[in-house]
């Protein structure tokens, strides 16, 4: 491969006043790690020195902010991402629980969680104000809010899960209600500068592709700037198409997630508009300089994940930090 081979990989991308250098995203993948230790902090500047254009950290559970992160913990690793020439973005993830000791709570009373109530869900919605304040007073680019994945916060859009007779159940119209209105919470409390990602899973617990986009639609009337379509619940494989099917129906850009390790194929769902962004995940575990070498035409030279499971869904089902066979110096790169 000669350099250039993938351009609209390395096209930059505004996004309002600020810019993506390229088109190729670092997707939050949970490390273990924190994100204000040391080790954290290196493993993220390394991926953004790799080349990726733009960095979501790991969800965090927005009641922290609150209780343990401020804006002085937060900075560093703001900073690290962007020295190395990467937009950072935290993902900020609306927890089952208003406080550690409190029920687990869902839109109903399934799977041994009890309903929330409304201001239950107020309070919610005020840890994630505060959280994405925090987030822009440490200096980040952005921030995602995390309603994908049948956690939480998609749970409510889902009728399999939301059988709720209140304002917030029922109708997709309510059932939209509680991720628009932790939208607008943000766009409230936050200032004019900060952008806001929201990552969606199509077509899951009951309902479909045509209710997800109409629910995209909303996202970006509510302030929305990137949407993240991310339906890692299915089987593995290129999943592009979700993507390609939102952006014919929004105004703003649009994240492809799963699949996109292929740079023929992620180059390809952007030259054929089925995407504005591309998420490398595993990828980037296995090797971290994947887009510079992309760049420069080393495709041949990139380590590629196999898919194995081993060190990065293994270790977090142990409650190890990530590693990776093909890469052991995962989360070791602070010893450097």
């Amino acid at each position: 491969m000669v350099a250039g081979t993938y351009p609209r990989l390395f096209e930059p991308l505004a996004l309002r006043s600020r810019t993506a250098p390229n088109r190729i995203v670092m997707p939050p993948m949970v490390t273990n790690m924190g994100v204000t230790s040391e080790p954290a902090r290196a493993y993220y500047a390394e991926r953004a020195r790799g080349g990726v254009g733009t960095v979501i950290v790991e969800a965090v559970q927005v009641r922290l902010f609150a209780a343990e992160i401020g804006p002085a913990l937060m900075r560093p690793l703001a900073r690290c991402i962007q020295d190395a020439g990467s937009l950072a973005v935290v993902q900020l993830f609306v927890q089952d629980r208003v406080s550690p000791d409190a029920d687990r709570l869902g839109p109903s009373a399934l799977d041994g969680a009890r309903e929330a109530t409304v201001e239950e869900l107020r309070a919610l919605q005020r840890q994630l104000a505060r959280a994405a304040v925090v987030c822009e007073e440490a200096g980040f680019d952005g921030v995602e809010i995390h309603g994908a994945h049948g956690f939480f916060l998609n749970r409510f859009f889902a009728p399999e899960w939301n059988q709720r007779t209140d304002g917030y159940g029922g109708s997709l119209e309510n059932r939209m209600r509680m991720g628009l209105e932790c939208v607008r919470a943000v766009m409230e409390a936050k200032g004019p500068e900060l952008l806001v990602f929201y990552r969606h899973t199509p077509a899951w617990g009951g309902y479909g592709i045509d209710e997800s986009i109409a629910f995209a639609a909303q996202l970006v009337a509510a302030g929305v700037d990137v949407l993240d379509i991310s339906p890692s619940l299915g089987p593995n494989g290129e999943h592009a198409h979700y993507a390609g099917l939102t952006r014919q129906h929004t105004t703003v850009p649009v994240i492809a997630v799963n699949g996109m390790n292929d740079p023929a194929r992620a180059d390809a769902a952007l030259a054929e508009g089925r995407c504005d962004l591309v998420a490398i995940g595993r990828g980037l575990l296995a090797d971290p300089m994947w887009p510079t070498k992309v760049r420069q035409g080393r495709e041949a030279e990139i380590v590629r994940c196999t898919e194995c499971n081993e060190k990065c869904f293994g270790n977090l089902g142990r409650g190890e930090p990530i590693s990776c066979v093909e890469n052991p110096r995962v989360g070791l790169e602070w010893r450097d």
